[in-house]
């Protein structure tokens, strides 16, 4: 991936036994597990803003 701006450092709790399986399977799709975590979150946060949208746009129509 393209170099980012620093981020900061988060504490995420997770087994030893999980965090290594973690590694095998980014290792197979060829992403660290930052940048999957990353982009896992970001497809998190795009469908949370989406049905906020969607919810708000419901009731707008409701509403008139």
């Amino acid at each position: 991936m393209a170099p980012r701006d620093p981020m900061p450092n988060r504490v995420v709790r997770v087994s030893d036994d999980d965090w290594s399986a973690y590694a095998e399977a980014c290792a197979d799709k060829g992403i660290s597990r930052s940048d999957d975590l990353r982009l896992y979150i970001k497809r998190e946060v795009a469908a949370w803003r989406k049905r906020e949208r969607d919810t708000s746009a419901a009731r707008n129509v409701a509403e008139s």
